[in-house]
Parts: C-alpha cells; sequence; structure tokens
C-alpha cells in the first residue's frame, strides 16, 4: 500500500460562507418557482394492489425484505471494523448509520405498504432520508476529510428532522422530495471536484445511476406494470432496484484500498 499525504488546501471559512449561501439561495429559488406539493391520496394509489395469503399489497411489501438483509449485514460489519475497509471512526459513524437507515427503511416502507396513507407514509420516508444523510457524510468524510463529514452528517440529519417536520405542519413534501435527490446529483458532481482516497471509487457513480433508474421506475409504475403483463410493478422494481444500491456500497467497502492519506485526516487520528 502506498502512503502518501494529499496537500489539497482545505476549504476557508470564507469560502464555506459563500458554499452555504449559494446552497440556500437554490433552495429558496426552488421554494418560489415550484408549486406546492401535498400528502394526497393519489400518489397512495399504486398500480400492484394485489393480496396474496391476506397480505395487502404483496409485492410492495415483500421487496422490502431485501433492505432488511442488506441492511443487518452492512450495519455489522460495519461495527465490526474488520471486513470493511474503513480507516476512520467518523466513516464507522456514516457507514453504520446509512445500513441502520437501510433497516429501517425495510420495516418503515413495508409498514407504510401494507395501508398506504397519510399517517404512514412518513415511516417510509424517514429512514431514506437519514440514509440519504449517512450516505452523503460518508462521502464527504472520503473525498474531503472526517472532519467534514461529521459535520455533514450532523447537519444533515437536522435538516432531516426539520424537513419532516415542515412536511407534517404544512402539508407540502418539497422539502424531503429534494433531499431525496441531492445525493443524486451532488455525488457525480463532487467526484469529479476532489480526488478520491480509496480505490473503487467508481462505485459511487454506478449507485447514483442505480438510484436514477430506481426513481424512473417509481415515475413509471403503471406504464411498467401494464407492460410486463401485470406481473411486477415498477414500484416494487424499484424497491428492487434501490436495494441494490447498499450491495453495490457494500462491494466497494469490500474490495477498496487507501490511495492516500489526508494530512487532516492523520492528524486526527488517534
Amino acid at each position: 500500500m502506498a502512503w502518501m499525504v494529499n496537500k489539497q488546501v482545505p476549504i476557508g471559512k470564507w469560502k464555506r460562507f459563500h458554499l452555504w449561501l449559494g446552497a440556500l439561495l437554490c433552495w429558496l429559488c426552488f421554494m418560489i418557482v415550484t408549486p406546492k406539493i401535498t400528502l394526497s391520496h393519489k400518489p397512495h394509489q399504486f398500480a400492484d394492489m394485489r393480496n396474496f395469503l391476506g397480505v395487502p399489497n404483496t409485492l410492495n411489501v415483500i421487496t422490502n425484505f431485501p433492505f432488511l438483509l442488506v441492511g443487518v449485514v452492512g450495519f455489522v460489519l460495519s461495527l465490526q471494523g474488520c471486513f470493511f475497509n474503513i480507516s476512520l471512526k467518523g466513516e464507522v459513524w456514516g457507514w453504520a448509520l446509512f445500513y441502520g437507515g437501510i433497516v429501517g427503511l425495510a420495516f418503515g416502507s413495508a409498514h407504510y405498504h401494507l395501508k398506504p396513507d397519510d399517517s404512514r407514509v412518513m415511516w417510509d420516508t424517514l429512514p431514506m432520508m437519514i440514509a440519504y444523510s449517512s450516505l452523503f457524510s460518508s462521502f464527504m468524510a472520503e473525498r474531503v476529510g472526517q472532519r467534514a463529514g461529521l459535520s455533514c452528517l450532523f447537519g444533515l440529519l437536522l435538516i432531516v428532522l426539520l424537513s419532516t417536520a415542515y412536511a407534517r405542519t404544512f402539508n407540502d413534501l418539497r422539502l424531503c422530495m429534494m433531499f431525496q435527490l441531492i445525493p443524486c446529483i451532488a455525488i457525480p458532481a463532487m467526484t469529479f471536484l476532489y480526488p478520491p482516497k480509496y480505490t473503487h471509487s467508481r462505485y459511487w457513480l454506478w449507485a447514483a445511476g442505480v438510484c436514477l433508474l430506481a426513481k424512473f421506475e417509481d415515475a413509471l409504475d403503471k406504464k411498467i406494470y401494464n407492460a410486463n403483463r401485470y406481473l411486477i410493478s415498477g414500484h416494487s422494481l424499484e424497491h428492487l432496484c434501490s436495494a441494490a444500491i447498499p450491495v453495490l456500497f457494500a462491494i466497494m467497502l469490500i474490495h477498496r484500498t487507501i490511495r492516500f492519506q489526508r494530512l487532516g485526516d492523520l492528524k486526527e487520528r488517534p
């Protein structure tokens, strides 16, 4: 293994201020130009609502099982510390919380699809947002540094709570939906801006592509269901496709090796 120090200049306070200001302005523009997305009964009407063996919306429920399987395995391996190649404690927290969010998504999504309605939809959305937050913070820890990753993790988790409260209080899902799309856009963009600390960084791009494919399948729920002669709906395929994302990251964590150590991370290590 080659050890070297990355001499990349850290982001200064003034530059960070401009980044946060730019993000705030983008958020304000988004909230101004987009219409309010309210909770309604229409989004709960999925194409495949068949009932097998007394389980409502059977396929939409059981296709959450892969989330549980890969989430539990990933959570245990993240904390174990010897199977996944994770070099810093900050990364351990990010990846463990990511896979923990995947486990929560398995239960929350299954609970929601048993009886889809407004009162249950947040059980489906909240674990997903926690997983996205943890994933993006892990990416920041890898590309920028451990301190940036941890700051991003706590900041995004706070935004998750605020977005959820906003959705429930003002009956507006725009913040939650925007939050889910940010990693799909930000991760590919930052991939070309910051050098990877580890090998196998292409898995980040593959995961972003799979995420976009899953969103595409969900948007074409009924059309996909009709096209395959009512075998499986686009929404169920979205579950299976999304479950491949933590699998890709598990493969990445197993096989990757350190390309270089950042100076800031070396100072923070015990």
